[in-house]
């Protein structure tokens, strides 16, 4: 007959109950965990405003780029680790009001442009643009000078931009406007155009 030893067991410690806390320090927990989440997000909010800014286009003058109640975001570092180059759509202040209107940039310091028979052209070539409403119907010369740039809209013979005013100084530029994420059907990433690649 097999024999069985039993093994015998430790008692299991004592536990104390834990108390509930008490109303008092539930509503300080409560309290500081409210505070701690509206700090976050101020920072949050701080650090996204600090980066980037949001524009809405009014009016048609980026026609058919961008429509009239779109919303954008604006990359306000870009040209704090980057170039400006030709081709890149801009949120800038703008005189005398001290709105803030997008456009593209045609000519970098230095450029002359010129616009005749419906043509831009910038040092004597001409640009190749997929992307604007219409051909100019205006024409001028103008030279860009250092620490400016020469903007256009996309529906060029419907927009207030530097073939009216002149040219643009670097200093009222917000950013580069990179996406636009207002309504939900136009949502899209603002392509960059070589602008001259075409005929160089």
């Amino acid at each position: 007959m097999e024999e069985f030893t039993t093994i015998p067991t430790l008692p299991e410690p004592e536990t104390e109950p834990q108390s509930a806390p008490s109303g008092r320090a539930a509503w300080l927990q409560l309290t500081y965990d409210i505070l701690e989440t509206i700090l976050l997000s101020a920072a949050l909010f701080l650090v996204i405003n600090a980066l980037t800014a949001r524009v809405r286009v009014d009016g048609y003058s980026m026609l058919p780029t961008l429509n009239d109640g779109n919303f954008v975001l604006v990359n306000r570092l870009a040209y704090r680790f980057g170039e400006p180059e030709r081709g890149d759509i801009i949120v800038f202040h703008y005189d005398p009001n001290q709105q803030d209107l997008i456009k593209r940039i045609i000519g970098l310091p230095g450029d002359e442009v010129r616009a005749a028979n419906g043509v831009i052209y910038v040092n004597g070539v001409a640009l190749v643009e997929p992307y604007i409403a219409e051909l100019p119907a205006y024409s001028g010369n103008w030279q860009v000078p250092a620490g400016y740039f020469f903007v256009l809209g996309d529906n060029r013979n419907n927009s207030s931009d530097s073939h009216a005013w002149g040219v643009l100084l670097q200093e009222k530029v917000i950013g580069k406007a990179v996406f636009v994420y207002w309504p939900f059907s136009q949502v899209t990433v603002l392509d960059h155009f070589e602008l001259l690649k075409a005929n160089q």
